[in-house]
């Protein structure tokens, strides 16, 4: 008798912690944001076909349900997606508004989220056609989608970017019209709102004031943390160039992580660390 007791006793105890950590998943939401490297065939070792299965096994393993990328060329997505069938994807080229040279993609969970809208404009004077603005080197682009759970129903924007790397002008600037078109473009004001990306500055830029007004970082504010490098290029830089970030609103962030771990079959996978979030509703 006592034996099943004990017995009966641990299938309770095996249930109710699957109940709570199903819950537990239901109120949690995870984002990363990954500079995935742009499929440049002079990248020697480093080239896309020999780290591509290393950034599948690094979503495999991370679970996220958002996956932030930048530097995407349209190929590389497309393997991503074949590869990880329980994804879809927004984001548009950012060289034609099409299929045409880096996506600043956002690739979603959709057997737990749905797209109800989505857009994409560019970092310019003139925001709503394919165009380069002020002193940048490249087109810039953000995409963005407004996403709803489909079992809780509970509503999230996600906004994902890459700044440019040359341009001063066009950092700072860039960062006046992200925060004013997230004013603009986010209309449910209990919705979390998330912003990702390379941003090519170190977070206590001046550039970041008058979006730090209205959002939060993940990376200060989650009770786990750290202050990793993200940038690694192929191993030569200092582990101290902090330039992709994670911002959120109207969230709660758990755990903030930089990826730098060998563990997905590839010491580098990029040269860019993916940064994971993990924030509650």
């Amino acid at each position: 008798m006592i034996v099943i007791m004990k017995r009966t006793l641990t299938l309770i105890l095996i249930f109710l912690a699957c109940a709570m950590a199903v819950n537990a998943q239901k109120d949690t939401v995870t984002v990363i944001s990954y500079n995935i490297r742009y499929n440049n065939p002079h990248d020697g070792d480093n080239v896309w076909e020999n780290r591509r299965a290393a950034s599948v096994t690094m979503v495999n393993m991370e679970k996220p349900d958002f996956l932030c990328v930048q530097e995407a060329y349209f190929v590389q997505l497309e393997y991503l997606l074949q590869n990880l069938p329980d994804y879809d994807y927004i984001g548009l080229g950012r060289d034609d508004g099409a299929h045409g040279g880096e996506h600043m993609a956002i690739l979603y969970r959709k057997d737990r989220f749905k797209v109800e809208e989505h857009g994409d404009f560019w970092l310019s004077e003139t925001p709503f056609v394919c165009s380069r603005g002020w002193d940048a080197a490249c087109h810039r682009i953000v995409t963005w989608g407004y996403f709803i759970d489909k079992k809780t129903g509970k509503r999230l924007y996600c906004f994902n970017t890459h700044l440019d790397h040359v341009g001063e002008v066009a950092r700072r600037e860039s960062v006046k019209l992200i925060t004013r078109r997230i004013k603009e473009i986010v209309l449910d004001k209990r919705a979390s709102v998330f912003l990702t990306g390379d941003f090519n500055s170190d977070i206590n830029n001046e550039i970041f004031d008058p979006l730090k007004k209205v959002m939060k970082q993940a990376r200060k504010d989650a009770p786990e943390t750290d202050n990793k490098g993200t940038f690694n290029g192929w191993g030569s830089a200092p582990n101290n160039i902090v330039i992709d970030h994670i911002f959120y609103k109207n969230a709660k962030p758990v755990v903030f992580k930089t990826l730098n771990e060998d563990k997905y079959g590839r010491a580098l996978i990029s040269d860019h660390y993916p940064i994971k979030g993990v924030f509650g509703f």
